[in-house]
């Protein structure tokens, strides 16, 4: 182990970056493993063989639960342990709840073993992109890391999709319980070597423990601590404290009832976080999740034959994997603005396609694949813009001082988001047939209206820059909330 702890430079990033992405990877990985088993006849088995109609969506969004309260809860202590500190504990949780899942024998411990890996997940998606981002040193380091992150994360939902299809062809009661288990590799490889880490130097500034975020600040630069470089990024850090602690001084409590809108904060904090709570909230409204765990069940919509539709799930996931990879090379050239506004759009046009196609009364072959195609295409454009993307830019308009706290307003908008949907999709989809997509539609428009009228654009600047774009003067609130954010932004 002492060849991790001697690691500098960029081999230290790498392989900051390889164990959050398998942290992340496990993260998607428990999000597609129950969706191939839910209907396995030796699953229903042991579950009692529920009959009623809740059941079910109570197993899988018992799981979305536990990590939106844990989102919340995890401010209370992801400052005094650290983003790594959190990151440990997230996959501990994880190993815990696997365990709990893969032995079950009814209802009730496999909803405890769905809460505590929740309760994982929870950790983990509030504190990994954290972490990404405050250990890249160059300025263009933070969006393909983050690209590669989501990238890594929905690889982890067809990896499951096809171990399900692989262990689901024979009947028995290991055909679910080990693909539930796997996921503790990722979650012991990755939280096992996070423990020879250090935290952020950001984090180590943060706590006033000055030494320790030079020492970190010198390995990840892998320049001593006289050197320019490393000298102008800590003067910037602890500027930005410092202005910070200034702008403290207006923020109340109260700003946060109005969600930001009436902020009189110079740096806009307020604002700030809510905008990390409304972006991740958006995001799943959008119809991810819907699609990803009730993938069979939208593509029996479209009246293909049954035979098909388990392929063609699959072959969707794998699709929507295969989007999240040309943002890793395009993210820093076109920028997060651009291809947030333009990837709703494109959503947006998607989607109503394919709600004409299944809304038809009278279905051909080709209107059957022509929805086939449409979300094919949406699940995809879904991948490229909005999914390794939204973890990065709640972290990058979050102050320092309250990054831990936009990460959890983030993390708890994405997972109570994801627990209404992922709840009420299937009861929807059985109550009011395709009309409930219009509702998908409502939120592929308003993130088009989000990016387009408050979210600025945040490449090619440090994370302590990106204060500049909110910082205001002397200014109505009526003429901040509309043009700073937009000032040199272009769509």
């Amino acid at each position: 182990m002492g060849l991790l702890l001697g690691l500098r430079g960029r081999n230290l990033y790498r392989l900051m970056r390889v164990l959050c992405g398998l942290s992340f990877m496990m993260y998607g990985y428990d999000a597609g493993v129950l969706g191939g088993i839910l209907s396995h006849p030796p699953f229903l088995q042991a579950m009692g063989n529920p009959t009623d109609n809740w059941t079910i969506p109570m197993i899988s969004s018992s799981y979305t639960l536990a990590a939106c309260v844990t989102s919340l809860f995890v401010t209370s202590f992801s400052f005094r342990i650290g983003r790594r500190g959190c990151i440990i504990i997230g996959c501990g949780g994880a190993i815990i709840g696997a365990a709990i899942q893969s032995s079950s024998y009814g209802v009730p411990q496999i909803i405890v073993g769905r809460l505590v890996t929740g309760f994982g997940i929870g950790c983990i998606s509030s504190s990994v992109p954290t972490y990404l981002a405050e250990t890249g040193v160059n300025m263009g380091d933070r969006g393909p890391a983050a690209a590669l992150n989501g990238a890594l994360l929905i690889s982890g939902v067809p990896l499951a999709y096809w171990i399900d299809y692989g262990f689901t062809k024979t009947y028995t009661q290991a055909s679910w319980r080990v693909p539930i288990a796997l996921q503790c590799i990722f979650a012991i490889i990755g939280g096992g070597l996070m423990i020879f880490m250090p935290d952020t130097p950001r984090w180590y500034y943060a706590k006033m423990r000055i030494e320790e975020g030079d020492s970190v600040l010198c390995r990840l630069h892998d320049k001593p601590l006289d050197d320019p470089q490393v000298q102008e990024t800590k003067r910037e850090i602890l500027a930005a404290m410092e202005s910070e602690l200034e702008a403290n001084k207006s923020l109340r409590w109260t700003q946060f009832l109005t969600m930001g809108i009436v902020d009189r904060s110079p740096l806009r904090i307020a604002r700030r976080l809510s905008m990390c709570f409304w972006i991740t909230f958006i995001r799943e409204w959008m119809g991810v999740n819907v699609v990803v765990y009730y993938s069979t069940i939208i593509l029996g919509n479209t009246g293909i034959s049954p035979e098909l539709v388990t392929l063609m799930a699959g072959v969707m996931n794998t699709v929507f994997a295969l989007g999240t990879i040309p943002l890793i090379f395009t993210i820093e050239r076109f920028g997060r603005r651009k291809i947030m506004f333009w990837g709703a759009v494109g959503l947006s046009i998607a989607l109503l396609i394919f709600i004409i196609m299944i809304a038809l009364p009278h279905q051909t072959t080709a209107t059957q694949w022509t929805a086939v195609a449409f979300i094919f295409i949406f699940i995809f454009i879904f991948g490229y813009s909005w999914q390794g993307i939204i973890w990065l830019y709640a972290v990058e308009i979050s102050p320092l001082e309250y990054r831990h706290i936009g990460a959890s307003f983030a993390s708890f908008g994405e997972w109570l988001s994801s627990f209404l949907t992922v709840f009420a999709g299937p009861i929807g989809i059985a109550q009011v047939g395709w009309r409930m997509y219009l509702w998908i539609l409502v939120g592929d428009l308003v993130g088009c209206a989000f990016i387009y009228f408050l979210c600025p654009e945040t490449g090619n600047r440090t994370l302590e820059q990106v204060d500049e774009l909110f910082y205001v003067q002397s200014r109505s609130d009526k003429e901040s909330i509309i043009k700073v954010p937009i000032e040199k932004s272009g769509v």
